[in-house]
């Protein structure tokens, strides 16, 4: 499979073309990788390549993540999180991955031959955060959403960054504010124009990671004339995680990451030509 490296308004991406000859610009796909493995573009491309979707595919590198890692190494990744996994760690780089989506957007539709219409958005753990963000911003056309073993509310997932700081996580005033930001099953129900949503969960998944992706999507489900446009979809024997350690480089897709690929490729397949 052919793929294709670049860097869009300073951000750094692994796109995947639609297959065969395509005569025409092709609809997008852009995606947001998780934190834990697959943690860059070029091997969250590898995990989830969706090659039968008549689309381009494009992952994008979240903050100091692959291209972006400060000296090629996490340590400053788990100095922040030492310092304050929320503040510090989890919403700047949610936030940043978001407000770089428009001028990124902009520059990949001068790179690549990608059609002017809705983008569609895919994004995993925190990088569903960011899809989320860009989600409820309202500020760029969004054809649909697929999300897998998403960060809906963030406040979930500071406990599981617990072990890495060595304490329980202090919260302030301003982590509070911050947090109640980052309920995405509380914005949902402010959206003005809810496009079709997939969430995709393992079921070996973190236990309120689940409930908060099951929360998001019967909140959206009491949006839709069409209730079917809001799925929830669980995978067995999927934890967090959709690749082996290190999750630096791509790698061979694991039984887990092919049933994730084929859902979201069906759903995608579907999405783009109905």
């Amino acid at each position: 499979m052919e793929t294709i490296t670049g860097t869009a308004a300073g951000v750094p991406y692994t796109a995947l073309p639609p297959d065969g000859r395509v005569d025409a610009p092709a609809p997008l796909i852009v995606s947001w990788h998780m934190l834990d493995a697959p943690r860059t573009d070029a091997a969250f491309a590898a995990a989830l390549p969706m090659a039968g979707v008549p689309a381009w595919r494009v992952h994008l590198g979240m903050p100091m993540c692959g291209a972006r890692m400060v000296d090629g190494r996490v340590d400053a990744v788990l100095d922040l999180i030492r310092q304050d996994a929320l503040l510090a760690y989890l919403a700047p780089f949610a936030q940043q991955a978001a407000d770089e989506f428009p001028a990124a957007l902009a520059a990949l539709r001068d790179q690549l031959p990608v059609d002017e219409g809705p983008v569609s958005i895919l994004g995993a753990s925190l990088g569903g955060t960011a899809a989320l963000r860009v989600l409820c911003t309202e500020s760029i056309p969004i054809r649909n959403v697929a999300l897998v073993n998403p960060a809906v509310r963030i406040r979930s997932v500071v406990p599981l960054t617990e072990g890495i700081a060595g304490h329980p996580y202090e919260w302030t005033a301003e982590a509070e504010r911050v947090a109640a930001g980052m309920d995405f099953v509380a914005r949902a129900a402010e959206l003005t124009v809810a496009p079709p949503l997939l969430v995709v969960s393992g079921e070996e998944d973190h236990p309120d990671l689940r409930a908060d992706a099951a929360a998001l999507v019967d909140t959206l489900k009491h949006r839709y004339a069409q209730p079917d446009n809001a799925e929830l979809v669980s995978v067995p024997n999927l934890a967090h995680p959709l690749a082996d350690e290190p999750g630096l480089e791509p790698a061979p897709q694991g039984p887990e990451a092919k049933a994730v690929d084929d859902i979201l490729t069906r759903w995608f397949r579907r999405q783009l030509i109905s």
